[in-house]
């Protein structure tokens, strides 16, 4: 089978054909190739950027070119259209090339060849002192997602989880859990780690507010934590650990699974934390305040007013987060070539002391960040874990399995109540990863039921329902004979599905550079497209077209089952 990437190499006949014409006059410009926005056109070349050395209109100069351009295999025609060259694909290039392909790559179908970069993610790193709630649900999912096409595009990938088990919040946790009785305290509502000790590191919140001598001993403990104390720190390395077996739990019930995790007591124990603190003393930017505590004026590095002064030191000489965070990127970029955090908008700020202290230690790479908006569902509340008034990424898995067992046994009550819950809890937890991917990551998110689920829009189960449908096809049909004739795929429908096809490599490449939100559309786009041609044409009961169709919508399936599998999103067989 062909491996040539039809669009590709119909992009590079493109630009030749373009450079070739302007060749001729003595031109060397750039030529840009971008999508169209006309149906039926396959690809376009803007003629604006021309126009100041051609000394003519755009809409003139595309005109000529045009005129001049010899439609070669495999473009089969070129038009000028308001300043721009539009240009169509030869239509049994595409058909022949796009099918040939995906069946003969099938999952690696849109994968690039390894690149050598390797990449680090980080991603997720709630604090370990209760469970994840909705609020920060976007972290993980985007951050996997990420992972997952950054794969797709052959980089060498490490996704990481930074447990900050060395802040107030964990010192307070692991007091309640060694110092208050059980029968003190409510019982969780659910039995798992991490909601079990949610009861203690509130009630802990409680003392210490209202008893100073409790308010001392933590502060103690947190003191002692900082210079290194073995003890301290062992005793709260322990309910973080059991803290974050929790977490773990919830987020390979949505697919995540971290490569790394990379504990922030790690850069104390080694000294780094303390190297970067004797570092900055020494730039030209550091100073001391009254109280004997250090800080960075960063309003060189485009800092203003009150926030130009980054603290790396408390009076007392101790580390605060911020030097350690230090202490650990310079680390991740001893072994990554690109560093990228998932951030929440409230870590902007932050991010920008973080860089600008990176580039005073002389740090020459600096994180990428991808900062997203939090999670609120539909006439949802503020949230605090220490409050009390939360709703947790458990919570919201426990309702999306068990709407969409109400969905499937509307629709399927021919299947086993194992096989309903099965199908369920694929399409549930499918529901939470698009319906929160879907969304561009910097814009506000109100999650909304009603969307996630709906089997006819842009969400998930409009996916999986595709996919499960091509499968009951290829099922009935008992297999496919492949048969990749141009001239038996000739509908309309058919010809738009396959271009569809043809571009799931380029939105991988697009959804690597950080904007996932497009990966989800793209699916949507060919599940449509897929959707239409069955509508259109008839496949099991077609003639000569039967094992052209069959193909087609084999084509269809390993893509819907990819695309899917990048969103880290199950693709059921039946729906």
């Amino acid at each position: 089978m062909s491996e040539v990437n039809a669009l590709e190499l119909f992009a590079e006949s493109v630009g030749e054909a373009v450079r070739s014409v302007l060749g001729k006059r003595g031109l060397e410009a750039c030529v840009e190739i971008v999508e169209p926005t006309v149906e039926g056109v396959d690809l376009a070349v803007p003629c604006f950027p021309l126009a100041k050395a051609m000394g003519k209109a755009p809409k003139t100069i595309a005109e000529e070119l045009a005129s001049e351009i010899e439609a070669k295999h495999p473009i089969s025609g070129v038009e000028a259209s308001n300043g721009y060259l539009n240009f169509t694909m030869d239509h049994g290039f595409l058909v022949r090339n796009v099918l040939g392909e995906i069946i003969s790559k099938g999952d690696d179908y849109g994968r690039k060849p390894p690149t050598g970069l390797r990449v680090n993610v980080e991603h997720t790193s709630t604090n370990p002192t209760g469970p994840i709630h909705v609020g920060r649900a976007r972290n993980p999912i985007i951050g996997d997602t990420l992972a997952r096409v950054l794969k797709a595009v052959g980089h060498e990938v490490t996704t990481e989880y930074y447990v900050n088990d060395v802040g107030k919040q964990v010192v307070i946790l692991s007091w309640g859990v060694r110092n208050i009785d059980p029968g003190d305290v409510d019982p969780s509502d659910r039995d798992k780690a991490d909601h079990n000790m949610v009861p203690y590191y509130r009630e802990a919140n409680r003392r210490m507010e209202e008893d100073p001598a409790v308010a001392e001993e933590i502060s103690e403990l947190l003191r002692r934590f900082e210079i290194g104390d073995r003890e301290v720190i062992d005793a709260v390395g322990e309910t973080a650990a059991a803290m974050i077996d929790g977490l773990r739990e919830s987020l390979s019930e949505i697919g995540v699974e971290l490569d790394v995790y990379t504990w922030e007591s790690k850069f104390i124990l080694d000294g780094s934390a303390a190297d970067i603190v004797a570092r900055l003393k020494e730039s030209e930017h550091a100073g001391t305040e009254g109280d004997g505590s250090w800080y960075l004026d960063l309003k060189d590095f485009g800092i203003k007013g009150k926030n130009t002064r980054f603290t790396f030191t408390r009076s007392d000489g101790t580390t605060l987060y911020t030097t350690r965070d230090l202490a650990y990127h310079m680390d991740k970029f001893k072994r990554a070539d690109r560093v990228i955090d998932v951030l929440g908008e409230d870590q902007k700020l932050g991010s920008r002391q973080l860089c600008a202290a990176l580039e005073i230690l002389g740090c020459e790479k600096q994180p990428e960040a991808i900062f997203y908006s939090f999670v609120s569902l539909a006439g949802g509340t503020k949230m605090s874990t220490r409050r009390g008034t939360v709703v947790y990424l458990d919570d919201l898995i426990d309702e999306a399995v068990e709407m969409a067992y109400g969905e499937v046994a509307k629709r399927r009550a021919d299947l086993s109540e194992g096989r309903m819950r099965e199908i369920a809890r694929v399409i549930g937890i499918g529901a939470i990863r698009y319906n929160i991917v879907r969304v561009q990551p910097d814009k506000q998110m109100v999650f909304n039921w009603n969307e996630a689920l709906n089997f006819e829009g842009n969400s998930a189960p409009f996916l999986q329902y595709a996919h499960a449908r091509a499968c009951t096809m290829i099922g009935k049909a008992g297999g496919f004979r492949e048969d990749t004739d141009p001239a038996k795929l000739t509908d309309p429908s058919e010809i738009r599905l396959v271009k569809a096809l043809s571009r799931f490599g380029k939105a991988l490449e697009v959804a690597s550079t950080g904007r996932v939100h497009l990966l989800p559309s793209y699916g949507q786009e060919v599940a449509s497209a897929f959707n239409q041609f069955y509508a259109s044409v008839p496949v099991l009961s077609a003639g000569r077209e039967r094992d052209a169709r069959l193909t087609l919508t084999q084509c269809a399936r390993v893509v819907l089952r990819n695309v899917l599998g990048y969103l880290g999103i199950g693709a059921p067989e039946e729906m």
